[in-house]
């Protein structure tokens, strides 16, 4: 590659030429601005009305062409089934309601004060549960007159039956006789419920019989197996027996009771 040297006259003139380009650009830029100035803000705000909008032209509506047809109109058609209801009604079935099957009471009351005590014969919800019910009979374990079960009877404690107990009425008839009795022994060792099973012949003896048994007797309750009181029945005969001195000595009625 060829170098060329330039000299400083050289240098010279061409920064010359440089500032005298420069110069004219700056002037020409200068002049263009001077002949072409803004408008004034009074010439560039003015103000003029602005009239309504002309209204639409009205839409030309074309009617349709009918050509008219040569067939018939046809009929009517008949006209259709109304809807009417059914008078028949179906009956509102009868739903029978369950009957509670019935209670069965024991004659006797419940013992104890545990929340199952109760006189029900059958187990069920509620305070009462069947089971062990105080019934007059001797099956199982219940409180009849016959052996149940592994119940302890009752044990007489005191009371009697004496020949001044016989009935003046009864021993001036000479009237005797043996009076078979059934009584309930209760819980707190009194008796219940005494009755004739057998009548002596003499209302008088069997009242008075009944009578002492209930005001005089008094037993330790018969017990269940867990040691409870509970109630018993007893079934035995009293007699009462008239008889008189021998003849050698002054008639004098003896009047005697006895237990067979």
């Amino acid at each position: 590659m060829t170098f060329v040297r330039s000299t400083p006259a050289e240098r010279g003139r061409a920064a010359l030429g440089a500032a005298a380009l420069t110069a004219a650009l700056g002037y020409a830029l200068v002049a263009g601005l001077a002949l072409h100035g803004g408008a004034s803000p009074g010439e560039a705000l003015q103000l003029f009305d602005i009239g309504p909008e002309p209204p639409p032209l009205p839409r030309e509506r074309l009617a349709p062409h009918r050509t008219p047809s040569e067939r018939r109109a046809g009929k009517a058609s008949p006209p259709n089934l109304r809807s009417e209801p059914i008078e028949i009604v179906a009956p509102v079935p009868v739903v029978p309601l369950p009957t509670p099957p019935p209670v069965v009471a024991a004659p006797i009351p419940g013992v104890g004060a545990a929340p199952t005590a109760g006189n029900a014969d059958v187990p069920g919800p509620g305070t009462g549960a069947g089971g062990e019910g105080e019934g007059r009979g001797s099956g199982g374990e219940g409180d009849g007159s016959g052996d149940g079960g592994a119940e302890t009877p009752p044990r007489w404690v005191r009371g009697e039956l004496r020949d001044s107990d016989y009935p003046e009425t009864a021993a001036d008839a000479g009237v005797g006789g043996t009076v078979g009795v059934r009584y309930l022994v209760w819980t707190d060792g009194r008796v219940r419920e005494c009755d004739i099973t057998h009548s002596s012949g003499s209302p008088e003896l069997d009242a008075t019989t009944c009578r002492l048994i209930q005001q005089r007797f008094r037993f330790r309750p018969s017990r269940d197996a867990r040691g409870r009181p509970v109630p018993a029945v007893i079934v035995e005969n009293h007699s009462w027996v008239f008889q008189r001195e021998p003849a050698t000595t002054p008639a004098r009625p003896r009047r005697r009771f006895g237990w067979p």
